[in-house]
């Protein structure tokens, strides 16, 4: 099970960290936020290193689907309404700045970079459309409505972001990662204030940036209660269509689509991590029914830290933690909202100031609907009975089948069937 990514890049590699160690900066966690972000403290002169627990990218940027794009589902009425006009003005901008970043960089890089529309479409919800252009119409954001779309069943029509771009993730981390100083195999197991404890090393840093998809620390910020994580299916085939464009339901039980090549990624069957959905049988069943003649070449799955207004949480860890900063809750788009966090991150520790700061402020209020819900879910698998408990915080794991897997429904922390952790928050393995 690897995506079309894995398969088609190799990778540079980095030596494990022994000893110990002093940095300005150190950004813990080897994705694509954490390389972006080493990347520009590099740029910049920076005395920092990066550590990661296994291999850079080994987690959520080798499953994603790899859009670049601004329009990220029906986002910017949710904002509207929750924080108005201005704060949907300013994400607009910053998504904007970050994805002229991206075709800087990409032009002197052989990342399959391309141009492509981006269209978020429903099923049977045209008022939610009308709604989002709307909104976007206000804050002067060029959009057109369509009636209908290359794709093999009826929508009631999807709103247009033209001109934007999909590329191959690990083919750009690749070129820009190999001069940056990373070491791998450095699980960082511990905090203590600006002391970083790996099993071989101690790094000493005056700040720090944690990019490790779901925050580790417990004691601060309360990422328990403002983040879940949600598991999505995707399978990529071949002698199946050319949709000419990108494509994503705003359900977050609908679907996606995109090419790459000759192939076609259709991505879905999506759920809360730790519980049921339709995983990989639901695309293979619409597969078979729309393209009989495809073939599948590639299948994986993802996994994507939700926040509790749609928003992610970039800047301080906490109120109450100088100097230690964060990134998650990138909501299924995390290849603009790692740029996004990556520029704002180094603006902070290098002291400029930046205009869309505020808006992703990880203190900002919790009073969002979610936390109910997550709070239920918690309460609910910490009262289940199991004889398999995570070891983050105590929640039941629930067996998954398809994925042969222990997962939490509570975090999101998955195991091997074995007990090797597979994604966090829990920062060691499963005891079986």
């Amino acid at each position: 099970m690897k995506s079309v990514w894995q398969e088609t890049t190799i990778l540079p590699t980095f030596p494990e960290l022994n000893g110990e160690i002093h940095a300005d900066v150190l950004v813990i966690g080897g994705g694509i936020a954490g390389i972006l972000t080493a990347y520009f403290l590099h740029q910049a002169g920076m005395n920092y290193l990066l550590v990661e627990k296994e291999k850079i990218c080994s987690g959520t940027t080798q499953n994603t689907t790899a859009k670049i794009t601004c329009q990220h589902g029906l986002i910017y009425q949710k904002i509207v309404k929750n924080y108005g006009i201005e704060t949907a003005q300013k994400y607009l901008s910053v998504n904007q700045k970050a994805f002229r970043k991206y075709t800087e960089l990409c032009q002197n890089i052989d990342c399959d970079f391309e141009y492509q529309d981006n269209y978020v479409y429903s099923i049977n919800d045209r008022h939610k459309l009308e709604n989002e252009i709307n909104v976007l119409q206000k804050i002067g954001c060029p959009v057109q409505f369509c009636e209908k779309l290359p794709l093999p069943f009826a929508v009631a029509g999807a709103v247009k972001f033209p001109d934007q771009a999909q590329f191959h993730p690990l083919k750009f981390i690749s070129a820009i990662a190999g001069k940056l100083h990373i070491y791998e195999n450095t699980f960082v197991r511990e905090l203590c204030k600006n002391t970083a404890v790996t099993d071989k090393a101690r790094i000493h840093a005056d700040k720090i940036i944690i990019t490790t998809h779901f925050p580790f620390l417990n004691k601060h910020g309360s990422y328990f209660l403002k983040l879940y994580q949600h598991r999505s299916y995707v399978l990529a085939l071949e002698h199946a269509q050319d949709v000419h464009g990108m494509y994503v339901d705003e359900d977050h039980k609908g679907m996606s689509f995109r090419n790459h090549e000759n192939l076609l990624l259709i991505g879905g069957g999506g759920h809360r991590t730790g519980k049921y959905g339709g995983s990989w049988t639901e695309l293979r069943n619409f597969a078979k029914k729309y393209y009989p003649h495809a073939q599948e070449k590639y299948f994986w799955a993802a996994q994507d830290c939700m926040s509790l207004d749609n928003m992610p949480y970039i800047g301080e860890y906490s109120k109450n933690t100088p100097n230690l900063y964060v990134a998650s809750g990138f909501n299924k788009w995390g290849i603009t909202g790692a740029m996004v966090s990556a520029m704002l991150l180094c603006d902070r520790v290098l002291n400029r100031q930046n205009a869309f700061a505020d808006i992703f402020s990880p203190s900002r209020t919790i009073l969002r609907s979610q936390l109910f819900l997550n709070g239920v879910e918690a309460a609910k698998n910490l009262l289940t009975i199991s004889e398999k408990r995570c070891p983050h915080l105590g929640c039941a794991l629930k067996w998954n089948p398809e994925e042969h897997s222990w997962d939490c429904a509570c975090h999101g922390s998955r195991f091997s069937e074995t007990g090797t952790i597979l994604d966090n928050p829990a920062n060691r393995n499963l005891q079986i």
